[in-house]
This record gives C-alpha cells, structure tokens and sequence, in this order.
C-alpha cells in the first residue's frame, strides 16, 4: 500500500480487507476439500486445535498468511498448508503445529518448512511445550530442492526436535493423519506419539514405493497403521478411535503437567487504557506521511494512558519509557512521528531517528536489561538522519551503539511495525533480523529499505542510464511508462501481507488486537528463565 492508495482508503476499509482475507486463509483447501476429510471422519486442522485448546482461551495465531499470493502456478499454499500458534491445553500454555490436509494434503511447500522451524523457534526462546497434529502427505516433490537440502530446510526440525528434547521442552505428537518419509522423525522424537486408528498412518516410504523399491506387496495399513505400530513395531505409544479421543489423551497429559520455571516479569492487575481502541485509531492517520503524536497512540495501548517517559525532553524523535500494557511492566521504544524542536531550536522531522535519539534509546534500552524489563519496539520510521551534518555529528557511530544495544539485550523484544519500516531503521527498532520473540504488523505497514517514491525515483534513473549506456533513447513517456511499472511493483513490495507471507512478519493484526500479542508474548516469554548475563561488547561511544 503506497501513500497515494492509504489517502484513497480508510481505516475500516483496510480492516474489512483484512478480515475477509484471514476467513478465505480459515477455509484452507476451500469447502470441498474440507468436506472430504469430514467424510473421512477427521477434523480440519483448525477444528482439531480449537477441540484441543481450552473453552474461552486465547488463541495467538502465528503465520496466518504466510505464502500469501506465492506458489500461484500450483495452486496456492494457504497460510503454507500448517496451523500454528500459542494457546492454552489444560492451562497450559503450549504451541500448537496441526498440519492442514485441505491443502495439498498437508505437503511441505519451502515456505511450510520455513513457518514450522518458526513455530519451533518459539517454542524454543519461551520453553513452551509444543503440540504436532500430524497429517501430511510430506515433501512437495517438484520443489524438493528448495525445501530438502539446506541448514534452514525440511531437516532442522527434527534438529530441533532432539535439541528441545535436551532442552527439557515437552513434545507430544499426533498422527491424525498421513505421516511419510523423513516427516515420520518428527512425531517419533516427540516424547509421546499418539495415532487415530484407520485414519493414521507413519513409515519411512508407503505401499506404491515399497513395491518400486524391493518388490513387496503391501497396503498401507498392514505397513503403518495403528496396530501395526503399536502392537508390533511399538513405533506409537497409544492408538485411539477418533480424533477428539486422541485429542482428549493429549489434554489428558498436559492435565498432569508440573509447573515451569518462571522469568519473573512484574505484572499487576490490568487497567483498560486512557482511551478506546477506536479513539486510538483516530489519532492514527492513515496516510503514511502525514505527521502525529505517538504519544496520543500510547494512551490506547498502555493500562491507563499512563507512562513514566526516560529523557522526555531529549531525542525526542524517539519515546522512551516503561509503562504497563495487561498489567505486564514494559519498556517501550517508539518513534515519535510529529515535528519536533531540540534544545538548540532545530527542527527535527518525526519518525527520524537523530544521534541524540539514538544515544537516548541505547541507554534505556541498557537500563531495561538491568531491571529485567521486556521491551516493546512500535515501529513508524523512515530511517536514520542523513547528510553532512548528521555524518558530522557521528549519526553512524550512534546508531551502532543503539543496534548494538538492542541486538545483545536478554530481556524479551516485541515488534509492533504500526506504519513505515523503512532501511536501517527497520533494523535499530528490532526488525526479524534482531529476534524479536513475536513481531506484527498493522494493516497500515509498509515494509522496505526505503519508501515506495524514493525507490521508484532510484530505480527509474538506474534502468534509464542502463539503456543509455546501450545505446537506447528513452522517450519523456517511455520513461513515465516505466516510472509507474517500477512504483507498482516496489508498493506490491511493501504491502504487510508481501511481508507476512514471507514470514518478515509473524502476522497482521487489527490494531484493536496489539495489546493482546503483547500480554501474551511476555506470558509465553515468562515461561523461559534468563540465564544469559547481559553484555554488549565494545560500545561506541
């Protein structure tokens, strides 16, 4: 979404949007494919968590739009044909991983692969147990090569299956379904691995490749089914007659769970904030360059618009101060997007982080980490400041102390990228690269090294000297022709649902939805102790 497009649509128009896409990704392979696994006796993948989770819980989705709009020539890879998020079991807080048969009988397209390691990846940061709901029909064979061999590939799971195992990280897996090939580890290095009779099947290769391979006739029952692999094999632990029967086993153990460790984050009761959700939004403009107080936004998200601001009147292109958000303590750092003034009487343009602001964010970010604070990162940046004056004042050198800062913190980061995410300030607001624990989007994101008219401008005058330098004049509209071929592409780019289905982003939210990821990304990160002491090296000073 570019600016010219934000000015033309309003908020509620970008929230339909939004809603009416996450109800087609809900309905996976679509209706008839939905119907047939009923016919089956199975649930979908998403019936199958909401059975599983506990009545009036929460539910934090990671990844519902991953592979969004990609792999079109095949079809399309809905949400990458796997459920995942952080819910409740029993009490417990878990991740849920529930393959989706509805698409492509649940085959591992890259981007499957690349949201599975995601939901592990989770697990893992936070010590959450984790759930598999099995049913897959395994590799997507005619892109096996984009999605079997490298380090971040198909295999890592089962890397991290033995690696949470000695992490002391609970597993237990279903196999609902299809469970093929080198799939067939993930459930088998689980601690428990429960089947549903008839419908669930678990081997190295099935009947069709068996035959190819050695010559043996056999179904796929008598090769890896229930009985088979609980009676003989001992492969599974218990086999069940339905869905919901293995599904309650599953309750059963977490039930009977013992407590973890906590981090010890401070929470005390929660306050609704100074205004409502939709007042919030009001303060909000939709159009990406139009200035306002981020401070005005904070009084929506943080329990009773209250926060105690570090440095208030210095950098103040960037806010930071420690508040509450669900009764968690937080340190927020968020970039201020009105026209300020410094000591001296200069201006500075909101959204832009300055060597002062800068320097300011290092510092309290350094003070969070000593005071076991998670911090919260709200993303509406443009950049750093350039030209001779910021490179003067050593723009760079502050910079590097802010990254530095933030990149080494042991303290839980969480990224909410409200509207622009612009270059190196994507990075110093801890973008994916810096490892936030949960990182989402508004619908009013837009995500790139730089804005959508600056790239296009850079482009244009790159492609048009190329075609001099081979002897091609461009006439005045050839080169608007090809101005608005290039703006079309790059704002497609930085659309948050383009980052979403990469997984640069864990999701996009409504924006009514922001103080709930929080709450319970710092409730997940509180099930993880800190052991690391926090050091940031060689600081520039």
């Amino acid at each position: 979404m570019n600016s010219t497009e934000s000015k033309n649509k309003s908020l509620e128009t970008l929230l339909t949007e939004l809603s009416e896409k996450y109800q087609v990704v809900k309905k996976g392979g679509g209706d008839k494919r939905i119907a047939k696994e009923h016919d089956k006796g199975k649930l979908t993948a998403r019936e199958r968590i909401d059975y599983l989770r506990d009545e009036g819980s929460d539910f934090l989705e990671v990844g519902a739009f991953a592979a969004d709009g990609m792999y079109e020539e095949e079809g399309g890879c809905p949400s990458a044909g796997v459920v995942t998020g952080i819910g409740f079991v029993s009490g417990r807080m878990c991740m849920i991983v529930a393959n989706d048969a509805t698409v492509k009988a649940g085959a591992w397209f890259p981007m499957t692969a690349k949201k599975n390691l995601r939901a592990q990846e989770i697990a893992m940061e936070n010590h959450l147990p984790i759930i598999y709901l099995v049913d897959s029909a395994g590799v997507f064979l005619p892109m096996q090569n984009e999605i079997f061999p490298d380090k971040e590939h198909f295999g890592r799971q089962f890397r991290n299956n033995a690696k949470m195992s000695a992490m002391g990280i609970v597993q237990v897996a279903a196999i609902m379904g299809s469970c093929v090939a080198g799939g067939a580890y993930l459930p088998i290095m689980s601690d428990e691995a429960l089947i549903v009779d008839k419908t669930g099947t678990i081997f190295l290769a099935g009947s069709y490749l068996v035959r190819a391979a050695i010559g043996e006739s056999v179904d796929n029952e008598t090769l890896g089914g229930a009985t088979t692999h609980c009676e003989i094999s001992g492969v599974t632990d218990n086999k069940f007659d339905t869905d919901q029967d293995c599904l309650d086993a599953i309750k059963r153990i977490f039930d009977k769970m013992g407590a973890s460790e906590k981090a010890g984050f401070d929470r005390v009761e929660a306050k609704e904030p100074a205004i409502s959700a939709d007042e919030m939004l009001s303060k909000f403009p939709i159009d990406r360059v139009k200035p306002y107080d981020m401070l005005e936004v904070l009084r929506g998200l943080v329990d009773g618009g209250e926060i105690d601001e570090y440095k208030k009147d210095y950098g103040k292109t960037l806010i930071c101060g420690t508040a509450r958000i669900d009764g968690w303590a937080v340190g927020i750092v968020a970039n201020q997007r009105k026209v300020v003034k410094n000591a001296k009487g200069e201006m500075q343009m909101g959204g832009v982080i300055y060597s002062d602001s800068a320097d300011k964010a290092a510092r309290f970010i350094m003070n969070c980490n000593q005071r076991k604070i998670p911090l919260v990162f709200l993303q509406d940046v443009s950049g750093f400041m350039v030209g001779s004056k910021a490179e003067h004042g050593g723009i760079i050198k502050d910079g590097a102390k802010m990254v530095n800062a933030m990149s080494n913190s042991v303290v839980p980061k969480f990224t909410i990228v409200l509207g622009n995410s612009y270059g190196a300030g994507n990075y110093a607001m801890c973008g994916k690269a810096y490892d936030p624990r949960l990182i989402y989007s508004w619908p009013t994101a837009q995500m790139a090294v730089m804005s959508g008219a600056s790239a296009a401008k850079t482009l244009l005058q790159i492609k048009v000297s190329s075609l001099k330098k081979t002897g091609k004049e461009i006439s005045p509209e050839d080169e608007k022709a090809l101005l608005e071929e290039i703006t079309n592409k790059y704002n497609e780019e930085l659309s948050p649902f383009y980052a979403a289905a990469r997984l640069w982003v864990d999701g996009v939210i409504d924006p009514r939805e922001t103080r709930k990821v929080i709450s319970m990304g710092i409730a997940a990160a509180n099930h993880a102790p800190i052991t690391e002491r926090f050091n940031v090296g060689v600081i520039q000073t």
